[in-house]
């Protein structure tokens, strides 16, 4: 029994290591990817390339929390990834009100431009969700990740539509759908999040007690 417990505690690190790993590559992507797409976004006019700029730079930040909940216990990675979701569910809101302002005003973004940059967006996010898919059914903290990842290949090929879209049509409005529809996303995605963190967080507490219990 020892010798099996010593060889799941190697499987675990090794697991761990990996999944290190993808978050740093994860990272790195997101900050770049926004960078590159939130100055395209504003000189394009694009609505829905400056609401994926920002979900890549959330993304970016959700990153970085679970690389620093990795490896600890079930309470902290579930209070992170009730963090994360909250903070989800938040830009999907904030991208959700302006877009609806935005539709106030005037002005068709270069579909072109939203083309390009909304393919190197899907390549980049397609990678990234590709590593991450073996993490789907962890913990809140790994759906978390995963479900970034999904949403926002998702809000890529939803980008690309509206390029086409707004070439069809010669108006910003399949940019402005397109920019609710990855608000959609966003708000979705946080509820779903915080929904497992609380569960997840609830489970912990009650074994805790009932170890406690069980000491007494």
């Amino acid at each position: 029994m020892a010798g099996c417990g010593s060889c799941c505690a190697e499987t675990q690190r090794i697991e761990d290591t990996r999944w290190r790993r993808v978050l740093w590559i994860a990272l790195a992507v997101n900050v770049v990817m926004f960078a590159g797409e939130i100055g395209a976004g504003i000189a394009s006019g694009s609505r829905s390339l400056q609401a994926d700029a920002l979900d890549f730079l959330g993304d970016a930040a959700n990153y970085a929390i679970s690389l620093g909940v990795a490896g600890m216990a079930l309470r902290w990675r579930s209070r992170a990834a009730l963090l994360k979701g909250g903070t989800i569910l938040a830009f999907g809101l904030y991208v959700l009100v302006t877009t609806i302002l935005a539709a106030m005003g005037r002005g068709v973004p270069q579909a072109g431009t939203m083309g390009i940059v909304g393919m190197i967006a899907l390549i980049a996010n397609g990678g990234v969700a590709l590593m991450l898919y073996r993490y789907r059914s962890g913990d809140a903290n790994m759906r978390s990740v995963w479900i970034c990842s999904r949403n926002d290949a998702i809000g890529n090929l939803a980008v690309l539509l509206a390029a086409a879209g707004v070439i069809g049509t010669g108006t910003a409005w399949p940019d402005l759908a397109v920019a609710a529809i990855i608000a959609g996303l966003g708000i979705t995605g946080g509820a779903q999040i915080i929904r497992q963190s609380l569960a997840e967080f609830k489970l912990d507490r009650g074994s805790g007690n009932t170890a406690q219990a069980t000491a007494r």
